[in-house]
């Protein structure tokens, strides 16, 4: 498609592979999570070549170039070469990934699902029995 028309932000969005169904994009942008060039953007607005957009897709944040448009959604290593991530986007999304990393699980998870002992057990503990 040429950089003179636009398409609509939530299909590029899903094309790009920030977010797995176009439902999600459009919720996304209801939401605020989207900007382009600075301003809030609503599922129907138009993207073009040269746009910046600063994405939160709930597990990472970023300000990417928009390169290329695209309707379709293709394979990833041909998703990325849509659009140009900045340096200080890549930066931080390291930065959270190794934070992350550092503080290790969120919550005790057991090894295995428990039995049914274990489960009466644990009705009777919840219902104070």
């Amino acid at each position: 498609m040429d950089g003179t028309r636009g398409i609509r932000i939530d299909k590029w969005l899903w094309a790009a592979r920030f977010f797995k169904t176009r439902e999600l994009a459009s919720k996304a942008c209801e939401m605020g999570r989207i900007a382009s060039n600075s301003v809030r953007a609503k599922p129907a607005r138009e993207v073009r070549t040269g746009d910046i957009l600063h994405i939160n897709n709930g597990s990472a944040e970023f300000e990417v170039e928009v390169l290329a448009l695209s309707q379709q959604r293709g394979p990833a290593a041909t998703a990325q070469t849509l659009y140009r991530e900045s340096e200080p986007s890549i930066e931080a999304r390291r930065k959270a990934a190794e934070e992350r990393r550092l503080l290790g699980p969120a919550a005790f998870t057991p090894p295995t699902r428990p039995s049914k002992r274990d489960r009466r057990l644990i009705h009777s503990f919840v219902r104070g029995r």
